[in-house]
């Protein structure tokens, strides 16, 4: 299955205009992607506006087409099966990007939080876990929040 995922994201790489960093078998899209589903899955309740986001926002912050987002995302849910907990996925994320664009994924996990147009206790929980996790700090997060909520 390894070798699958190996070759689908070699084969993605050179037909992918942004060309994003790797390390083994893990991709960083693959991480990333894993944060999203994870902030949908967390209250049991992974309705269509929130798949729907997620897609929209795989297509547009990465240039991916439908086919790609939908193997991604099945690789994806792969990944998170096997995995214990999220720090291979923020580790992954820490190593490859910088703060700016860490912040960006928390944008993006609020974007996904709010797709369904409520905070329920267990999102909150997770976000902030999130962000600790990618060493953002309290105001980072509440103003990634804010951009989402209110704009710039």
């Amino acid at each position: 299955m390894i070798d699958r995922l190996n070759k689908f994201f070699k084969k993605s790489k050179e037909t992918d205009p942004v060309n994003h960093k790797k390390d083994g078998p893990h991709d960083i899209r693959i991480a990333t992607c894993a944060l999203f589903l994870e902030m949908a899955n967390i209250d049991n309740e992974f309705s269509d506006s929130e798949r729907e986001s997620i897609i929209s926002i795989l297509k547009k912050e990465y240039y991916l087409s439908d086919e790609y987002v939908t193997n991604l995302i099945e690789a994806t849910e792969k990944e998170l099966k096997k995995s214990i907990d999220l720090w291979q996925f923020t580790n992954l994320i820490n190593q490859n990007y910088p703060k700016d664009e860490k912040i960006s994924i928390i944008e993006m996990v609020w974007k996904i939080v709010y797709a369904d147009g409520a905070l329920d206790k267990h999102e909150d929980y997770l976000v902030h876990k999130l962000a600790k996790l990618l060493r953002l700090n309290h105001k980072q997060l509440i103003d990634a929040k804010l951009k989402i909520l209110y704009g710039d």
